[in-house]
C-alpha cells in the first residue's frame, strides 16, 4: 500500500488520477466497483441460540444430563427434574455472560462522520460519508469529524485531534510539507488527516488517500476482530479441572456399577449406585457459585471506581504480573501546568514567583494577553498549552478576562506551522506593545535585545548560548517551552509577519502534563507486589522518559524505546527484550498489541490501560483490559475488561489487591466445596464395595450440593481481605488450584466426613430401617459438611483469626440447619426427598458425628499451622 506523507501534492494527485476538479462521473462508477462502500467490515456473530446450545458442550454437564436420563427411566422423576433445572439455570447463566459484551465495532462506526463534504465534476456537493472514494477532495472544517484518510491539499491554520487514535489529547497543527522518510508514526504524519478524528480548528482541502478497512481505523477495526480474549487462569483451571473430575467420575461410576453386577445387586439398583456417585462426585453450583462470588466482588471494585465489565476479569486482576499503562491522563493528570519560568537571568518554579518583581509580573501579563484561550464556570475553552498559561495568572489572582478588558487587542498576527509564533498588539500605559510567543528557535533570530532588572539591552552571542542551554536542560526534561518577547510602536498600524523582528527578549515558560499525586506511590506498590509497571505512550520518548523516571517506572534511558526501534525486532527478538523495557513511546496500535503478546509469550498475565480507539485491540488482547472512565472512548470501554471511573493508576493497584483477595476466597470455596463432595463419593464407594445399600438418593445429594452447600460457598468467597496479600508475588498463570497440597486437604477432609456419614448409616441400618438409615447418612453428611465451612474459610484456625469475623458465613450454616430440619419435619417435603423422620437419639448421634471433622480439624490447625501475622 502506498505511503503519501512522503509525496508532494502533484505526485498524491496523480498516483491516484485525482484532476483538481475532483472525481469524474465516470470515475466513480468504476472506483466503487473496485473499492466498495466507506464503511467497516464486521464477522458474522453468534446468536444467542448458538451460544446458549454450546453451553451444553461441558463435560460435566453431560454427564449430568446423562444421570437425569437414567433417573428418569428408573422412575424418578424428583432427581430428573432437579437435575435439569440446575443444567438448564448453568447454561442460561454462560449465555448471558457471552452476550453481555461485543459492541465495539458499533462504536467505531459512530466515529464516522454521517456526511463529507467533496469536489465532484468540479461541483463541491455533500455526499453520505459511506460513499467516498478514493480520490476523492474533501473539504474539511472546525467542527467536522474526518471520514476517510487523507493527504492534505491546501490548509488554513488546520488543527486536529488525533486522541482517539494517538492517545494523545493536544490538537496537531497540520502542514501541506512532504515528510521524508519511511516508518514515520501516525502521530507525526502532520500532512495526513485520518478517519475518527475531529477538526478543532481551522479549515482544510485534502485528497482521500483510504476508506473503509484500509484506513488506520479500519485497520484497528482489522486489529479488534482478530484479537483474541484470553481465558482467565481461573477459568483455565476450572476447565482442566472439570475434564480431569469428568474422567475421575466416570472411571469410579463404572468401577462401582461392575461391582454391583458382581456381588448379584440388580440392574436398576446398580444404577442407582453409579448415578448415586456421579451426582456427589460433581459439584453442580460451583459455577453459579463463582460467577456470584465474582459478582458481589464487582459490587466492592465499583465503589473504589473500578467498573468490572467481564466478571471472570476480577479473578485475573489477582494474578496480573505485569501493567502496561497509557501515560496521558493515567498516570499523568492530563492537564497542562507550568512547572518553570526563565526570567531575569534565572529559572524560578512556578509557585515562587515574585508579582512585586515588574519583569516577572510584566511575563505573566503578557502570557495571558497572547492569549485566546479562557475559564469561566469551571470551564476550561481554548488550546492546552494557553489554558496553562491562564492557570498560571489564576494562582496569582489574575484573571485573564479583566486584564484583556484593561489591555484590549487591537491586532493580532495568528499562530502558523511555518512562522511557529502567534503575536497580539494591544495599548498598554498608553503605547502600543506588540507581545510575541512561540518557539525558541524561531524567536532567537527576530530578537536583538534582552530585559532583565538591569533594564534592556542588547542580546550577545553569549546571552543566547545562555538561553539555548537553559532551552535545552528544560526540554530534556519532558518540558514543553515557550519564549515570549515583546516590541514597542510609536503608533497605531495594521500588523503584518514583518513586524515580528527588533524584538526584546523576556523570559521562557516551560510546561508538562505532570504525574499524578498518587502515581509514584502506586508505582512502588506495584513494584513491592511484583508487579512490572510499563508505560506506553504516543508522546514523545523525551517526555515519556521524565515522566517515567519521576514516578519511578524508568530508572535508566536504555530502558526505553521508540516505536521505529520495535519495528526492527522480530517477534522473537521483541519476547527476548520485552522484560528490560520499561517505557515505549511513539507506539501505534499494532505495537500495543505485540508487546503484550510478547509479555503473555513469556508466561505474564498482562493488564492493559487506555482510553482511545488506538488501545482498543490491545485492550481485548490483553488479559485484563482497563479503560478510562472520564477520557476513554466507547471503543475502548466495549473492548475492557474494567473501566476506571476516576482514570487513576492508584485505582488499578487498589483493584489488584482485592483481585488476590478474591482468588484467594474463591479457591477456600473450591476446596469447602470438593471436601465435602469427596466424603459423599467415599460413602457411596464404601458401601458399595462392603455391599451395604446405597446410603443416598441422588436427590439427596442435590439437596446438600445446591442448597446446604452453596451458602456457605459463597459466604467463605466474601471472607474480609487480607492486607498482607499484597507483599506476596503474583501467582503463576500455570499455577493450578488443585496442587498436591489442595488435593491431600481435600481427600483427607473429605475422608473425616466419610467415616462420620458411613457410621452414622451404619447405626441407621441397626435400626433394621433402611430408610432411616438413609435419612441418618444424608442428615450427617449435610451438617458435617455445613460445619466445615468453618474449616475452610482460612488455611489457619478460626480461634486465631478470629470465630464471627465472617457473619455470612454463620448466618448461612445457621440457615442450612434450618433448611434441613424442614426437611425432616414438613411431611410433603419429606415425601419429594425420601426421608423419614429421625428420634431425639438418632438427631443427636447425626449432631455428634457431624461435628467431629470440624473438631479434628480445629485441632491440627491450631497446633500445627502458624499464623501469617
Amino acid at each position: 500500500m502506498h505511503e503519501f506523507y512522503n509525496k508532494t501534492v502533484e505526485q498524491v494527485m496523480q498516483n491516484l488520477n485525482t484532476s483538481p476538479k475532483g472525481l469524474q462521473k465516470d470515475q466513480i462508477k468504476k472506483l466503487r466497483e473496485e473499492q466498495g462502500y466507506n464503511e467497516l467490515a464486521e464477522h458474522k456473530r453468534k446468536s444467542s441460540l448458538q451460544v446458549f446450545l454450546e453451553q451444553f458442550k461441558d463435560f460435566l454437564v453431560l454427564i449430568l444430563i446423562t444421570a437425569a436420563i437414567i433417573s428418569a427411566f428408573l422412575g424418578k422423576a424428583e432427581s430428573t427434574l432437579v437435575i435439569m433445572v440446575v443444567v438448564i439455570i448453568n447454561a442460561l447463566l454462560g449465555t448471558a455472560q457471552h452476550k453481555k459484551a461485543e459492541q465495539s465495532l458499533n462504536s467505531l462506526k459512530a466515529l464516522s462522520s454521517p456526511t463529507a463534504k467533496v469536489l465532484r465534476n468540479g461541483q463541491k456537493v455533500e455526499i453520505p460519508s459511506r460513499e467516498l472514494l478514493v480520490g476523492d477532495i474533501i473539504y474539511l472544517d472546525a467542527g467536522d469529524y474526518i471520514s476517510a484518510d487523507g493527504r492534505i491539499l491546501e490548509t488554513y491554520s488546520l488543527q486536529v485531534d488525533e486522541s482517539s487514535l494517538t492517545g494523545e489529547s493536544e490538537s496537531i497543527l497540520k502542514t501541506t510539507d512532504c515528510i521524508e522518510g519511511n516508518h514515520i508514526a501516525i502521530g507525526d504524519r502532520k500532512n495526513m488527516v485520518f478517519s475518527g478524528s475531529f477538526v478543532t480548528y481551522g479549515r482544510a482541502i485534502v485528497i482521500s488517500t483510504a476508506i473503509g478497512m484500509n484506513t488506520e481505523i479500519g485497520k484497528i477495526a482489522n486489529l479488534l476482530e482478530n484479537a483474541k480474549e484470553k481465558k482467565t487462569p481461573l477459568q483455565s483451571n476450572l476447565d482442566a479441572f472439570g475434564k480431569k473430575l469428568a474422567v475421575v467420575v466416570l472411571i469410579i461410576s463404572a468401577f462401582v456399577f461392575g461391582v454391583n453386577l458382581f456381588q448379584g445387586q440388580a440392574l436398576a439398583e446398580s444404577f442407582m449406585f453409579a448415578v448415586s456417585l456421579a451426582v456427589a462426585a460433581i459439584p453442580e453450583a460451583l459455577s453459579s457459585i463463582v460467577t456470584i462470588v465474582l459478582a458481589l466482588g464487582t459490587q466492592k471494585l465499583a465503589k473504589q471506581n473500578a467498573i468490572v465489565r467481564k466478571l471472570h476479569a476480577v479473578e485475573s486482576l489477582g494474578s496480573i504480573s505485569v501493567i502496561c499503562s497509557d501515560k496521558t491522563g493515567t498516570l499523568t493528570q492530563n492537564k497542562m501546568t507550568v512547572q518553570k519560568l526563565y526570567v531575569n537571568d534565572k529559572i524560578i518554579d512556578n509557585n515562587h514567583l515574585d508579582i512585586n518583581n515588574q519583569l516577572e509580573k510584566k511575563l505573566i501579563q503578557m502570557a495571558l494577553l497572547c492569549n485566546d484561550a479562557i475559564t469561566a464556570k469551571n470551564k476550561e475553552i481554548g488550546d492546552p498549552t494557553e489554558i496553562a498559561l491562564v492557570n498560571l495568572g489564576d494562582i496569582y489572582g489574575w484573571d485573564e478576562q479583566k486584564l484583556r478588558e484593561a489591555f484590549p487587542r487591537i491586532d493580532e498576527i495568528p499562530f502558523d506551522s511555518d512562522r511557529k509564533l502567534m503575536s497580539t498588539l494591544h495599548e498598554i500605559a498608553g503605547k502600543k506593545i506588540l507581545i510575541t510567543k512561540g518557539a525558541l528557535d524561531v524567536m532567537l533570530h527576530r530578537v536583538t535585545s534582552i530585559q532583565n532588572d538591569i533594564g534592556t539591552t542588547s542580546i550577545t552571542e553569549e546571552d543566547k548560548k545562555t538561553i539555548e542551554q537553559v532551552n535545552f536542560d528544560l526540554s530534556k526534561n519532558g518540558l514543553r517551552i515557550l519564549a515570549f518577547s515583546y516590541k514597542e510602536f510609536d503608533e497605531e498600524r495594521n500588523l503584518d509577519v514583518t513586524d515580528e523582528k527588533d524584538l526584546i527578549f523576556i523570559g521562557l515558560i516551560a510546561m508538562m502534563d505532570p504525574p499524578r499525586l498518587e502515581s509514584a506511590q502506586a508505582v512502588a506498590s506495584c513494584i513491592q507486589a511484583g508487579i512490572k509497571p510499563v508505560m506506553i505512550t504516543g508522546d514523545h520518548k523525551i517526555t515519556a522518559a521524565s515522566i517515567a523516571k519521576q514516578i519511578g517506572i524508568l530508572l535508566d534511558d536504555s530502558e526505553a524505546m521508540e516505536g521505529y526501534e520495535l519495528d526492527s525486532l522480530s517477534d522473537e527478538e521483541l519476547k527476548e527484550t520485552v522484560e528490560r523495557i520499561s517505557v515505549y513511546a511513539r507506539v501505534s496500535p499494532e505495537h500495543k498489541i505485540r508487546i503484550v503478546q510478547a509479555w503473555q509469550e513469556r508466561g505474564n498475565v498482562v493488564a492493559m490501560t487506555g482510553d482511545g480507539v488506538n488501545d482498543a485491540p490491545a485492550l481485548k488482547q490483553a488479559d485484563i483490559g482497563i479503560a478510562m472512565g472520564i477520557t476513554g472512548t466507547e471503543v475502548a470501554k466495549d473492548a475492557a475488561s474494567m473501566v476506571l471511573t476516576d482514570d487513576n493508576f492508584s485505582t488499578i493497584i487498589k483493584a489488584i489487591s482485592n483481585g488476590r483477595s478474591i482468588y484467594e476466597n474463591i479457591k477456600n470455596s473450591i476446596k469447602f466445596l470438593m471436601s465435602g463432595n469427596m466424603g459423599g463419593i467415599l460413602a457411596v464407594l464404601y458401601a458399595s464395595i462392603s455391599g451395604l445399600p446405597v446410603p443416598f438418593a441422588p436427590v439427596h445429594l442435590l439437596f446438600i450440593n445446591l442448597l446446604t452447600d452453596s451458602l456457605p460457598a459463597i459466604a467463605i468467597g466474601l471472607e474480609p481481605h487480607n492486607e498482607s496479600i499484597m507483599k506476596e508475588k503474583p501467582r503463576g498463570i500455570n499455577n493450578s488450584i488443585i496442587n498436591k497440597t489442595f488435593a491431600i486437604e481435600v481427600l483427607v477432609e473429605g475422608l473425616l466426613i466419610a467415616i462420620s456419614t458411613i457410621t452414622a448409616f451404619i447405626l441407621g441400618l441397626n435400626t433394621g430401617n433402611e430408610l432411616v438409615a438413609s435419612t441418618m447418612a444424608f442428615s450427617t453428611l449435610c451438617l458435617s459438611r455445613l460445619f466445615h465451612g468453618f474449616n475452610s474459610k482460612s488455611r489457619e484456625s478460626i480461634f486465631k483469626v478470629g470465630i464471627f469475623t465472617n457473619r455470612i458465613l454463620w448466618f448461612s450454616v445457621i440457615l442450612g440447619n434450618l433448611l434441613l430440619l424442614l426437611v425432616l419435619s414438613f411431611e410433603p417435603l419429606a415425601k419429594i426427598f425420601e426421608v423419614a423422620s429421625l428420634s431425639i437419639n438418632q438427631f443427636l448421634i447425626v449432631y455428634g458425628f457431624s461435628l467431629i471433622p470440624l473438631i479434628l480439624v480445629q485441632m491440627y490447625k491450631l497446633v500445627f499451622i502458624k499464623s501469617n501475622k
